[in-house]
């Protein structure tokens, strides 16, 4: 399909730039399987499910990916800037640099805080410049390894944020718990699983109450999440790559949810790509662990997914193809244009929807 036709305009006033307090407290758009759109609250969730439908959560961890440091050659210091974008083993981290110009393959980078009186880091960590690659990413070979390196980035790296919010203000201390949700304990991540964002242990409670589950997988969300598709066609777009697992236990749950009439309910389209990934032509889900790529646009036929909340996405970008693939483009595109004319939140930080599709038995 023409990627052009995943365009749309946005106001920047509709860029949300901070999350709603308290989190359920944002919008949400309900988009029936007929197209028909209702405004509610993130807090009226529970009465949008029935009792046996199954949520499936990302319970990633956004890790403190944002690093600053010095290059150091000989006498002369440069102020680098590097985001961690993709882990490649124990010590070894791609990442994308400002400037990559001044950045040459073997030279060493000190990430912390730098003193005063010279250009020598606090609680430094070393890293190498192993491979540079297109548009400003490297390959960094980091002095620690392992836990140790993960608790060196937590300790002297920040949140981060996405670039339509970064550059729009600067980084604030409640961003370290804003940008986490409240399911996260798997460290990798170096974008937020936005739609989890929203949820509260009340609201969870209240979930519950209403006879739904709520399953745990994992999708270590990248920074090609924000990319938009530079293709004129969407044929022509390589999907990034993100490292995901679902195990045995909860592929066992969700299937035994769907053959007693639960419909599967996918917090984030992280959980979505997932469970699509994870589920057989006949709709079952196997255990998986491991890298997926699969792309989602218009025509896809979905496997697993029953229902879909997200937040609002960028133009252009393989997340607003998913969600059109989900519940038509015509549709998405009038459930947008609804949505900024209502004053809804857009992007990470922002408002939601939830997506209905058409049960899968006519009887329940």
């Amino acid at each position: 399909m023409r990627v052009d036709l995943f365009d749309f305009d946005l106001p920047p006033e509709r860029i949300a730039l901070a999350p709603a307090s308290p989190r359920d407290a944002a919008r949400l758009l309900v988009v029936a399987p007929d197209g028909a759109l209702a405004d509610r609250f993130i807090r009226d969730l529970p009465d949008c499910l029935r009792p046996g439908d199954a949520l499936v959560v990302n319970d990633t961890r956004v890790i403190a990916a944002r690093l600053e440091g010095v290059r150091v050659r000989g006498v002369a210091a440069a102020h680098i800037e590097a985001t961690l974008i993709k882990r490649l083993d124990g010590s070894r981290w791609r990442a994308l640099a400002r400037p990559a110009k001044k950045l040459k393959v073997g030279e060493h980078i000190c990430f912390g805080e730098r003193s005063e009186s010279s250009a020598c880091l606090l609680g430094a960590l070393d890293a190498e410049v192993e491979a540079r690659g297109e548009a400003g990413e490297v390959t960094l070979a980091f002095a620690f390894h392992g836990a140790a390196l993960d608790e060196a980035i937590e300790r002297l790296g920040q949140p981060p944020l996405p670039p339509y919010i970064a550059s729009r203000r600067a980084l604030r201390p409640s961003d370290r718990a804003d940008y986490q949700t409240v399911f996260a304990r798997e460290d990798g991540a170096v974008a937020a699983p936005t739609a989890g964002l929203h949820f509260t242990p009340a609201l969870l409670e209240r979930i519950k109450a209403a006879g739904a589950t709520v399953h745990r997988v994992t999708l270590h969300v990248g920074a090609g999440t924000f990319l938009p598709v530079k293709a004129d066609d969407t044929r022509d777009h390589t999907m990034h790559s993100e490292w995901g697992r679902v195990d045995a236990a909860t592929a066992e749950a969700l299937n035994v949810a769907r053959e007693c009439g639960g419909r599967i309910v996918a917090v984030g389209t992280t959980s979505a790509r997932l469970i699509e990934s994870a589920a057989d032509e006949g709709g079952a889900i196997r255990p998986i662990e491991g890298e997926t790529t699969i792309f989602m646009t218009p025509g896809y036929r979905f496997r697993a997914v029953d229902a879909l909340m997200t937040n609002f996405h960028l133009p252009r970008s393989t997340l607003f193809m998913l969600v059109s693939a989900f519940s038509g483009l015509e549709t998405m595109r009038r459930a947008y244009a609804h949505a900024i004319r209502a004053g809804y939140r857009f992007y990470s930080y922002g408002d939601a929807c939830l997506l209905l599709r058409p049960d899968r038995r006519a009887d329940i």
